[in-house]
């Protein structure tokens, strides 16, 4: 399994930098819920699920923190830094979130509205369910 990034061109000049993002343009998807963590504590674990649709782009705007991808075979671990750098997740990965720096602010966008049928909470069901899609 290889993260997927998208690197969004920033524009700036001495006042600072800009991005910009555009649904269905550098956001490969209609975006219909945007959604952010901050004043995560040390050692907390954020995630800790997987989704049956549903598409996400995370970045951390502020700050940093790790992102654990699993996709029932492979596990691995990124690290999001750079506030231009989103990490596209589809559905069928368990993600998890973690080793978030002080001040750090994980801004979400989702192809879909809110709908708890769509989490997968349980690892064993997470597993039972990629079985399920071979």
């Amino acid at each position: 399994m290889k993260p997927v990034y998208i690197d969004f061109q920033e524009h700036g000049d001495w006042r600072g930098q800009l991005v910009a993002l555009e649904e269905n343009k550098n956001i490969p998807f209609a975006v219909k819920r945007v959604y952010f963590m901050y004043d995560t504590k040390e050692g907390v674990v954020r995630g800790k699920h997987a989704h049956r649709q549903l598409q996400q782009i995370l970045f951390c705007v502020a700050g940093a923190c790790t992102i654990s991808l699993d996709d029932g075979k492979e596990k691995i671990a990124v690290r999001l830094e750079q506030p231009y750098r989103g990490l596209l997740i589809g559905p069928g990965i368990w993600r998890e979130m973690y080793d978030f720096t002080p001040g750090a602010v994980l801004m979400v966008l989702a192809s879909e509205y809110y709908d708890e049928s769509d989490y997968i909470r349980d690892y064993d069901v997470f597993l039972d369910s990629i079985g399920e899609e071979k």
